[in-house]
């Protein structure tokens, strides 16, 4: 019982890991496509995934 909770918390835990990750590589493309300057922060949003506020917060860090 003990070995399978830990096998359990083990894959939730990896499970997070590679969320985070995805996660990360989408704000890099976002980042990326901040930079280039062509694109408006719709159309990041809608090509990324991520919510509009997301990407306006991306965008404000990036001026800093």
């Amino acid at each position: 019982m003990l070995a399978e909770n830990l096998e359990n918390w083990a894959q939730q835990e990896r499970q997070v890991g590679i969320q985070e990750g995805e996660k990360l590589g989408i704000e890099k493309t976002a980042r990326n496509l901040l930079k280039l300057g062509v694109l408006s922060d719709e159309q990041i949003a809608e090509a990324t995934g991520l919510a509009l506020d997301e990407v306006v917060k991306l965008r404000i860090e990036g001026k800093r």
